[in-house]
């Protein structure tokens, strides 16, 4: 009899413990949708970045490599919480595309944004299935797009202001700027120096040059040298550089000359080969970040 009441009481504690620990989360996740989220998450060798407004909408861009996507996706996502509102492909390469066969498989997407450049390999392919197999609506980010993320946070499509789709993947790579009070995010994809040139060009012709200033610059392709050109990490002036790149990666990125003009600018270099996932959060006035 005695030994049944302890574990009786035992037991009860245990699901007592439980049920605050949940409760504690759910608290959690909840606080934490007060502010901007803004994450690069550490896929390797590749670019998988989450966005979460104040008000819970949802965005990645891109999911990196296959297999790599969801265990720091989890750390940003409420156990509780299975849909993603939109995903945009900035390009069709597998480093960017590949983490998305899990998503589907984990998450309901809401839309899927595209560039309009293409690819014949099976993981692009595939992907291709999956969005028509699960009827999500699929549409082609052009310049001039706004998307309205709630709480005053705003993505608006600088690249492709054309038809992209005989390009090559990098040079047709969607950029985009993310704006919260006080706060902004460059986000460019591969995009290479030609891309960079015809933005800093539309800027200048439509006098909006002053709109490309932000606080973060996602460094294009890794930091490769291809892109991350001065006149236009210069026209950016970015507070922080976020570089997403594998540790000890085959191709020498970030390169030291992409490194060398970001500094010379000012910016404050994170990569994810040293650090990790690295997170930022924001009230739209300033910036915490995390690791």
């Amino acid at each position: 009899m005695f030994q049944s009441g302890k574990k009786y009481r035992l037991l009860l504690l245990f699901f007592i413990l439980l049920l605050v620990d949940i409760l504690l989360l759910r608290l959690d996740w909840q606080n934490s949708r007060r502010v901007l989220t803004f994450a690069m998450l550490d896929v390797g060798q590749g670019d998988a970045l989450f966005i979460e407004s104040p008000t819970g909408t949802q965005i990645m861009f891109d999911a990196g490599p296959a297999r790599k996507v969801l265990g720091p996706l989890s750390r940003l996502m409420s156990p509780f919480d299975r849909t993603i509102d939109a995903i945009i492909i900035t390009n069709p390469d597998a480093d960017h595309i590949g983490g998305f066969s899990d998503i589907f498989k984990s998450y309901k997407v809401g839309a899927v944004f595209v560039s309009g450049t293409s690819s014949d390999s099976k993981t692009f392919q595939n992907l291709k299935e999956e969005i028509k197999k699960q009827n999500i609506p699929s549409i082609l980010a052009k310049k001039g797009m706004r998307l309205d993320m709630g709480g005053d946070v705003f993505v608006d499509i600088l690249f492709p202001d054309r038809d992209v789709s005989t390009w090559a993947t990098n040079d047709g790579s969607v950029v985009a700027r993310l704006t919260y009070g006080k706060t902004s995010i460059m986000l460019t994809g591969d995009a290479p120096t030609k891309t960079e040139q015809i933005i800093l060009k539309n800027s200048f012709l439509e006098n909006t040059g002053a709109q490309l200033a932000s606080t973060i610059l996602k460094v294009g392709h890794h930091g490769s040298r291809t892109s991350s050109s001065a006149s236009f990490v210069k026209a950016v002036s970015p507070t922080y550089a976020f570089i997403s790149d594998g540790k000890n990666n085959k191709y020498g990125h970030p390169h030291p000359d992409t490194l060398d003009t970001l500094t010379q600018f000012g910016a404050k270099i994170l990569r994810t080969d040293l650090l990790g996932t690295i997170i930022m959060k924001s009230d739209g006035k300033k910036e915490v970040f995390y690791k």
